[in-house]
Parts: structure tokens; C-alpha cells; sequence
């Protein structure tokens, strides 16, 4: 795909939160790599959630927690998952205190949801007050929607990199904020020669 865009005549790409950094080393062209983060900790930041701890749903997503948790001045814990099969997670432990806090699962996204639902159930399981998850990409697919609706979750927040095209008015758990202001400010900074990299987060 990286080939394909370069050839298509493409001279920068500006991306979000790619699933792995290391998609970026297949374009031979300058690749701008933002993060939801800004977007996300914002609305966090305004909703004053008392004693609150991030948690990762898995190992792969320690970095973004971490820095997540340290911009709120929340504490961090990790989930410790073994895949079963493609799609299929069984939660294995948490890593961290979970217990009468509120926790907050943050994945860069969110395809059939097992794993964030699982990962809530276990939160929950130890002692959780409530849980809340946060993700870049809403894919949804399959029996995401149900599994979400029917979960401990409180909210799922979202951004509108992929548009949900109704799926809100079905699962009133989702709630989308807008990247718009975050992808603008990037343009306009390429455009005139700025730097891109204070928007990376």
C-alpha cells in the first residue's frame, strides 16, 4: 500500500495512530504520525474523573497508557491477555490497582471489542468502580456493537477517523469526538513550513 500511494504521485503523508509505528519505515516519502491523544485527554481532563487509573488492554499498548496516565496524574495498570484464536482473547491478570477506582482502557482501536469488553469485565471483577474505555479507531465489526451495549462499560469514546454512520443511535455507550481541529492545525502547519511535531503528543 505504501508503494501503491507513493506511485499514485503522493509527496507527504499525514496519518493517525497507526496500528504499528513501524508502518511508517515502507513509505519512502515523510510521514506525519499524530495521536489522538490531545483529542482524548481533553475531554478526559473536563470530565474530572476522581481517583482514576489507565489501564492497557494488553503489553503493546504500555506506552500509550503510560503517557496517558502521566499527563492526568493517574496511576497505570496492565492487562495480562493470551490470545485464544484470531479475534478471541481470555484475560489472564491485572498488573496494577484496580480496586474502588475508576478505570479507563485505552487501545489505539476497537474492532469486535472482546478484548476491551473482557478487559472492563475484569476491571470490574476486581473491584472497579466503574469503567470507561477510550480508542482512536471505532472499526466495530461483527458483534461489537452488542457486546458493548451488554458490557460493564459506562462510555466508549471515540474519535471520527472512521465514521459511525448510525452506530451511535444503536449503541448509546459511544460517544465520537471530532480530529478535525487536530488534522487542520497539521495541514496548515505543512503547509506553511512549521513544525509538525509539537502536535505529535
Amino acid at each position: 500500500m505504501a508503494d501503491l500511494i507513493s506511485t499514485a504521485g503522493t509527496d507527504r503523508v499525514l496519518t493517525m495512530d497507526l496500528h504499528a509505528g513501524q508502518i511508517q519505515g515502507f513509505f519512502n516519502l515523510p510521514v506525519d504520525h499524530l495521536y489522538a491523544l490531545p483529542v482524548l485527554l481533553d475531554y478526559i481532563t473536563k470530565k474530572k474523573v476522581n481517583d482514576l487509573v489507565v489501564v492497557s488492554p494488553d503489553a503493546g499498548g504500555v506506552e500509550r497508557a503510560r503517557a496517558f496516565a502521566k499527563r492526568l496524574e493517574a496511576s497505570l495498570a496492565i492487562i495480562d491477555k493470551r490470545r485464544e484464536g484470531p479475534n478471541q482473547t481470555a484475560i489472564m491478570n491485572i498488573i496494577g490497582d484496580v480496586e474502588g477506582k475508576s478505570a479507563l482502557l485505552l487501545d489505539d482501536m476497537i474492532d469486535t471489542a472482546g478484548t476491551i469488553v473482557k478487559g472492563a469485565q475484569a476491571c470490574m471483577d476486581r473491584g472497579a468502580r466503574e469503567v470507561w474505555t477510550a480508542c482512536t479507531h471505532a472499526v466495530l465489526t461483527g458483534p461489537a456493537l452488542e457486546r458493548i451495549q451488554q458490557s460493564c462499560l459506562k462510555q466508549v469514546i471515540v474519535t471520527n477517523s472512521i465514521p459511525l454512520r448510525g452506530k451511535e443511535l444503536i449503541c448509546p455507550k459511544l460517544h465520537q469526538l471530532s480530529i478535525a481541529p487536530l488534522l487542520g492545525e497539521a495541514i496548515r502547519r505543512i503547509h506553511e513550513d512549521e513544525s509538525v511535531s509539537s502536535l505529535f503528543a
